[in-house]
């Protein structure tokens, strides 16, 4: 039955036994009661400062069970949520909210200086917990991005905010799955995935922070079937010792998706190993849903490396090279989707410009090729390649053989300037605690041989003191090339070489 998003607290509410849980975080949970009654008076009390049908409201809220309350009281005022990190520099949300206008923002930081707004810790005291009656929101979100220049846009949705109750989810979600939401909500992948689990009458158990054990514990007591992760997510759990990692049983898990960021193959094949080929699956596309490629785990060990084929019911897809032709099969080029429904039927932008050719097809700046079966292969974004001696090196499969290092917890590969070669090629990494750095720069060189031609083997190292990924494995790559371009300049040394070090272009 096809109901809007507003009156899905209450449906299951009615539907389901009063102690079901729909949402919890740690210790506490809601009830589809609870969530209703809880929602509805946030919708009172945001209505009372001005929230009106067609209104965006931006919220500022760490993953919590109030994110879930906020989003359907948004929903019930007939308005379109936009979800920012809490954590967010002043300029920076100030730039977004310039370009998004809401009409109230909820939490954020005290310095963002919205002109309308309640704190993160806000509770509608007083308010109705009684329904509401406003029209559908023509948007059901607008999620964020910097994209590839860094300045910020808003992709606004063109689902309307509604649900089918009788249809199962999208990416192998049953209705009524238990769903764990490892990822921060101001991202596009755990947004999506941990409402579309509600839609369907399921439960989200959210963490707070990704942490790998606290995965698995919440997997092995709540039974928890299907869970999303990024890359970084899934090298956190498979560097826990055997033992720790055996301890949890994971079996009631049904889907293992991951997207967002590139898979290193030996991490993969640990994990079909570990819960099976037919568990696990990998999504390619954009927040804009132009399209999208999905693939198995079972595909994947026929086709390793690929992420998948377009669904010609959903996509068309199309490899077109510099002269911007369609390049032949197996040569590269960036890569164009077309919505089935037509050019521009997904979403628009706010703040931006989309890259669409004359044509109607659309890139997000990715680059990739296609095999003989129309499976996808990708390079990396075209913004991030690195051109040494005339090559161009994809940072993702650097990074992905580096982080095969024991020790190496993550990886950002940047180029920097050469003067023999005009980029040489730095890799930052984060290691274990206690470990010798220059020890483990020394061990690369042996390490990568089996992994990459000595070409896009590293020249330098830098061990890192902060986390380079965030929660959903996103990183500011353009930032950390001009961080470093700057200590260049001022002549501040912040590399590690090792002693066997590839130097030259062989």
């Amino acid at each position: 039955m096809l109901i809007p998003l507003a009156d899905v607290p209450r449906w299951y509410a009615e539907r389901k036994p009063g102690d079901t849980i729909a949402v919890r975080h740690g210790a506490q949970g809601l009830t589809w009661e609870q969530l209703e009654r809880g929602a509805n008076r946030r919708a009172h009390a945001f209505a009372a400062r001005g929230v009106k049908a067609g209104d965006f409201v931006a919220i500022g809220l760490p993953n919590s069970n109030a994110f879930y309350e906020t989003s359907f009281a948004i929903w019930k005022l007939g308005a379109t949520p936009t979800s920012l990190s809490h954590r967010l520099p002043r300029g920076e949300a100030a730039a977004i909210l310039d370009i998004l206008k809401p009409a109230l923002v909820v939490g954020g930081e005290p310095d963002w200086n919205a002109p309308n707004s309640v704190p993160q810790d806000f509770v509608p005291e007083g308010a109705s917990d009684e329904p509401l009656d406003r029209p559908v929101a023509r948007y059901w979100k607008a999620m964020t991005s910097g994209g590839s220049t860094g300045r910020p846009k808003v992709i606004l949705d063109h689902q309307p905010a509604v649900t089918d109750t009788a249809v199962a989810p999208p990416l192998q979600m049953q209705i009524g799955a238990a769903l764990l939401n490892p990822g921060p909500l101001y991202h596009n992948a755990p947004f999506i995935v941990s409402h579309f689990a509600l839609f369907a009458g399921g439960s989200v158990t959210g963490m707070t922070k990704f942490d790998a054990e606290e995965a698995l514990r919440l997997i092995d007591r709540h039974r928890l079937e299907w869970i999303n992760f990024v890359p970084t997510m899934m090298h956190r759990i498979w560097s826990l010792p055997e033992d720790v990692r055996n301890r949890y049983d994971v079996s009631s898990l049904k889907t293992v998706f991951h997207m967002a960021a590139p898979m290193p193959a030996w991490l993969k094949e640990k994990w079909i190993e570990w819960l099976g080929p037919e568990k696990i699956f990998e999504l390619y596309g954009g927040t804009e849903r132009q399209g999208r490629t999905v693939i198995s785990g079972t595909e994947w060990l026929a086709h390793k490396g690929s992420v998948g084929k377009a669904d010609p019911t959903a996509c068309g897809l199309r490899i077109i090279g510099e002269d911007g032709n369609d390049v032949p099969q197996g040569e590269t080029g960036e890569v164009y989707f077309m919505p089935a429904d037509g050019v521009g039927t997904s979403y628009h932008y706010l703040g931006a410009a989309p890259k669409r050719r004359t044509d109607g097809w659309e890139s997000i700046g990715d680059v990739g090729q296609l095999d003989a079966d129309g499976y996808l292969y990708l390079g990396d974004r075209l913004t991030d390649m690195i051109l040494r001696g005339g090559a161009n090196i994809y940072p993702a499969e650097v990074e992905a053989a580096v982080v095969a290092h024991p020790d190496v917890h993550s990886s950002i590969v940047v180029g920097l300037p050469d003067p023999e070669l005009g980029n040489r090629i730095h890799a930052i990494i984060e290691i274990n605690p206690g470990v010798d750095a220059q020890a483990v720069v020394d061990s690369m060189p042996a390490l990568l041989a089996d992994l990459l031609s000595r070409n896009k083997h590293p020249e330098s190292y830098e061990v890192s003191t902060v986390t380079l990924r965030d929660d959903s494995g996103k990183t500011r790559r353009t930032l950390l090339r001009d961080e470093r371009l700057a200590w260049l300049k001022a002549g501040q040394e912040f590399r590690l070489r090792a002693k066997s070090g590839v130097k030259s272009s062989d």
